[in-house]
């Protein structure tokens, strides 16, 4: 239906507040399967919702590796039972002690993380080997993002090799984040994408004649996901998709996913005859976009923000918006991930009632560990 989002009790809820749809993520985490045909070759990022329910559905989907941000993250889909999780960050320092008591604490879950550099390779293999485990590390590789990640050539060669004799480490493959890439043509993305992808392959191709073996490669995010999910030996871990999110559904037109996740404000003061004051601030909505890219309306596109606060953000309408005090705006966040970090909970719609709700208990910095 066009007006997907109302909710019929919505007087239930206070504002802001963040309202999920499972129908919706359901149908996304199928749409995201069809894409890879193999949900074996799915590694979800759970950064997006946060959630052991949303995270429970991609294992009842047949999902059963993941990757994640943050110690809370993991701890989150160890909890849960997640068979295989990557921590995609490279622990080091606290980190490390941190991460090595996850490993301990669920044994039934497979745990592996990141390295870009030989010191802390160096101090993973000296903190796993003084606890008596074996873990799989995956050379973290720089494809343009120039974020993290060790550029293709010899220093990656080397840090491949010392992981691959490590006593406490496995060798596991390559990561690889492309989050750089996102031109809406999907011609360019898929050109620029195979550009980077191909200096990684000619590494991989370096390791073998040395008898080192590249058993698996991680790829991409969210507009590289169509383009990854080509290549049969190669793992996609997008997170996005199980909420969708206004930049996306801009962005990458080519993918199918809904829209998931929405955000409710009221209308709190109409200060003059043009602007209107809801209670959707900075505390309620990811803000880093510049004001035009936080929320899009569903309800009130030709409402316009001019100014926005801690509590509040001021609307411009017509002098005839007709818009009253106690009105509710229904809008998605163009940033979603972020935005799901500000609320301890989610309220949970079906068929146009509230049906529970779903706490984001890994958007803590810690749980337990």
């Amino acid at each position: 239906m066009d007006n997907w989002y109302e909710i019929e009790d919505i007087d239930k809820l206070d504002s802001p507040s963040l309202v999920i749809f499972p129908g919706r993520v359901k149908k996304n985490i199928q749409t995201a399967i069809s894409m890879v045909e193999n949900p074996g070759r799915l590694r979800p990022h759970v950064k997006t919702n946060k959630s052991p329910d949303a995270s429970g559905l991609l294992l009842e989907a047949g999902i059963t590796k993941f990757k994640c941000a943050t110690i809370a993250e993991a701890e989150m889909l160890g909890m849960i039972g997640a068979p295989d999780v990557l921590l995609a960050y490279q622990p080091q320092g606290p980190k490390l002690k941190r991460f090595v008591e996850l490993i301990k604490k669920f044994p039934a879950s497979k745990f592996s993380c990141l390295a870009d550099n030989a010191a802390t390779a160096k101090e993973q293999d000296e903190v796993f080997s003084a606890n008596g485990i074996k873990t799989p590390v995956y050379v973290d590789v720089n494809v343009g993002m120039n974020r993290t990640g060790v550029t293709p050539g010899n220093d990656a060669i080397e840090l491949c090799k010392f992981c691959s004799g490590a006593e406490g480490l496995i060798f596991a493959g390559f990561h690889i984040y492309d989050g750089h890439l996102r031109n809406a043509d999907i011609t360019i993305r898929s050109k620029e994408c195979d550009e980077a992808f191909s200096t990684v392959e000619k590494m991989k191709k370096e390791l073998s004649a040395i008898g080192i073996e590249v058993k698996n490669i991680i790829a991409g995010g969210s507009p590289t996901f169509p383009i990854h999910a080509k290549r049969k030996n190669v793992e996609c871990s997008p997170g996005t998709f199980i909420y969708w999110d206004k930049t996306y559904l801009d962005q990458c037109p080519e993918q199918d996913f809904l829209p998931a996740a929405i955000l409710i404000t009221r209308i709190i003061s109409l200060p003059s005859a043009t602007k209107i004051c809801t209670d959707l601030g900075h505390k309620s909505v990811a803000s880093e976009n510049e004001i035009n890219r936080r929320i899009f309306f569903l309800n009130a596109d030709e409402l316009s923000p001019v100014s926005h606060s801690e509590e509040h953000l001021v609307l411009q309408g017509r002098k005839d918006h007709g818009f009253k005090t106690g009105d509710v705006l229904c809008g998605i966040p163009y940033h979603v991930c972020p935005t799901v970090a500000l609320y301890e909970r989610a309220y949970t719609v079906d068929k146009g009632k509230i049906v529970g709700e779903w706490k984001n208990i890994a958007r803590d910095r810690k749980i337990t560990l």
